[in-house]
């Protein structure tokens, strides 16, 4: 007879990887889109600020809303509901083929950052259970990485389809059917584990939550700096293609080359986290540091390296800073945690967006200036956090 454990660590790890593959179909959708919004809203006829607003709020609201749904899914515990709620609104994005002003596909790309808003905090929860049984950093790292996968094949989507017909809206009708795939991955999930709690109720042998309020606002001041320095890819792809840095229909490859780096650093670093801690931590900001520069100041190979660099800031963003908040958290609070710094994340990188969007259309020098005067602030505040965090655990032995 299989031990209970090993079919706990059995289950749980096809939940995560069925809710990697949710969205692995989701990023194909988001993250195609994304990878043009940048010269899409431009042919639309936006400015360089109008895409930086779109999509820093865009992010904004996303985790803003976060903050709602994170508490009324701890308050409710029906995190599927919330989860699934929140999948069907990515349905937005293929409707993209229709619009003929920026306006109008400005509302589209807000629903569908609403709707990870919404989803985001449930289906965090959901995946820190399952990631319980099996290590949250590998656990956080093997969804982020089937993530993005999707991430990869979404621009890579929009590349062929540029190259073939010329324009977007062919890229935008096709992203339909990921979305049905996503809807049906999505329910079966649910079929299969309706109750995904029971994985951290067994009680796996794990370090204890840190919860002390000194680490938490640590963590929150540490992320809020990252990511107030921390540029949005649409604003590098508007430049990439504004000012003829890069062809504009490899612009999505090198979004889909970022989306790599994303995965490959997603596995490489949750693995680290689960042996080292929150030191890993250190590698988002020193990873943040050139990419400005090298977007905004540079040439092609430039451009190439700062998407690269992008992808694996965003690897560890997504993977650490998710694993180390359930571990700094109590069970019955992680929804409402999760949309505390959420929001906090999402809040920084559209104040952050909108002064880079400013400065770009200042001058180029102080936009890069500030994004490094801000990726220095966030490594002092990594080793602020991690002499708190080493202090906590000298207390609780």
């Amino acid at each position: 007879m299989t031990p209970a454990g090993t079919l706990n660590r059995s289950t749980a790890l096809r939940l995560i990887l069925i809710l990697g593959i949710v969205s692995l179909f989701g990023d194909i959708i988001y993250e195609g889109s994304r990878s043009v919004i940048g010269p899409y809203l431009l042919l639309l006829g936006a400015s360089a600020l109008t895409v930086a607003f779109v999509a820093g709020f865009g992010e904004f609201i996303g985790y803003a809303a976060r903050l709602v749904s994170g508490y009324l899914s701890d308050r409710t515990g029906d995190y599927w509901t919330f989860t699934i709620a929140g999948y069907l609104m990515i349905g937005a994005i293929p409707l993209l083929v229709f619009v003929q002003a920026w306006e109008a596909a400005a509302v589209l790309i807000l629903i569908e950052r609403l709707g990870k808003g919404i989803r985001s905090p449930a289906k965090d929860t959901i995946l820190s259970h399952a990631a319980h049984q099996v290590g949250r950093g590998w656990g956080f790292g093997i969804h982020e990485a089937l993530d993005q996968v999707g991430a990869i094949i979404g621009p890579l989507v929009f590349a062929v389809s540029l190259a073939l017909f010329g324009g977007y809206e062919t890229g935008f009708a096709i992203l339909a059917l990921p979305f049905a795939l996503l809807v049906v991955a999505l329910i079966y999930a649910w079929l299969r584990s309706p109750d995904p709690a029971e994985y951290e109720n067994e009680r796996v042998p794990v370090q204890a939550p840190l919860h002390s309020s000194r680490i938490l606002l640590r963590y929150g001041t540490f992320t809020f700096l990252t990511m107030a320095g921390f540029a949005v890819f649409p604003l590098m792809a508007y430049h990439f293609s504004a000012a003829a840095v890069v062809p504009t229909a490899q612009i999505p490859i090198f979004y889909a080359i970022a989306m790599a780096a994303d995965a490959l650093c997603a596995l490489v670093i949750g693995k680290c986290y689960d042996r080292s801690g929150i030191t890993v931590l250190v590698a988002v900001p020193l990873a943040s540091f050139p990419i400005a520069a090298l977007a905004f100041a540079g040439g092609y190979y430039h451009a190439l390296a700062a998407a690269v660099l992008w992808g694996i800031s965003m690897g560890g963003q997504e993977t650490v800073l998710r694993a180390a908040l359930a571990d700094l958290t109590s069970i019955k609070k992680r929804g409402w945690a999760y949309g505390v710094f959420n929001t906090l994340y999402g809040g920084a990188w559209f104040a952050g967006s909108i002064v880079l969007g400013i400065l770009y259309e200042m001058d180029i020098r102080i936009l890069v200036g500030y994004s490094v005067v801000m990726q220095g602030a966030a490594l002092v505040a990594f080793f602020w956090l991690r002499r708190a965090v080493k202090a906590c655990e000298k207390v609780t032995g």
